[in-house]
């Protein structure tokens, strides 16, 4: 009897596949966003749709509470929706908003810094192990890439998860962070090779 082999598995996209997806979804948040702020309002509910993912992911890797991640991220929106008339399309909605992020979280540094917050319970980090999810496809995998992100500097973080996690480019990433693109660049491949040190 003749068996045909399963059918291989699909090829993952090309890197300029990737970045052209990208690049289209880009160009339509920043075309809602830039609806939004002449007053459409079916355009607000996509272009915070179309962000939401990336903020969450990116705040969630600054934000050291991940119980404030959900805050800071409804922060971002408010912030930016607040301001979303000053927006004029000069870089994309992804970029500008994720700078609104980055400003949301210091601001929350701040304020956790002038009022910490307490916790009563005895033993807290038996609490946080009790309210995370199990048997999540990829949970361990995640575990360990937050443990190994977290050896990373704060900056080298950053710069890392904007560019290989959500695909920023260096000049975007440079945009978010306040920096010069060579920083951006730098600060990537120490964070590459510290990973690799930790991984081998």
């Amino acid at each position: 009897m003749i068996t045909s082999a399963p059918p291989a598995p699909p090829a993952p996209p090309a890197p300029a596949d990737l970045r052209a997806r990208r690049e289209s979804a880009d160009a339509s948040a920043t075309a809602w966003a830039l609806a939004a702020r002449a007053g459409d309002t079916d355009a607000v509910d996509r272009f915070v749709r179309a962000l939401h993912r990336d903020v969450l992911r990116y705040v969630s890797y600054l934000c050291a509470d991940p119980q404030a991640v959900d805050d800071l991220a409804q922060d971002t929106f408010l912030r930016a929706l607040g301001s979303l008339h000053r927006f004029e399309g000069r870089s994309s909605a992804r970029v500008w908003l994720l700078a609104i992020a980055r400003r949301a979280v210091t601001d929350g540094f701040r304020r956790a810094a002038v009022r910490p917050r307490r916790y009563d319970g005895s033993d807290w980090q038996e609490a946080v192990e009790r309210a995370q999810p199990r048997g999540v496809p990829g949970f361990d995998d995640g575990i360990v890439l937050v443990d190994l992100l977290g050896a990373l500097s704060d900056e080298r973080r950053e710069a890392f998860v904007l560019t290989q996690m959500l695909g920023l480019s260096y000049e975007e990433a440079a945009v978010v962070s306040g920096c010069p693109v060579g920083t951006v660049r730098s600060r990537v491949a120490r964070a590459r090779a510290a990973l690799m040190e930790l991984v081998v």
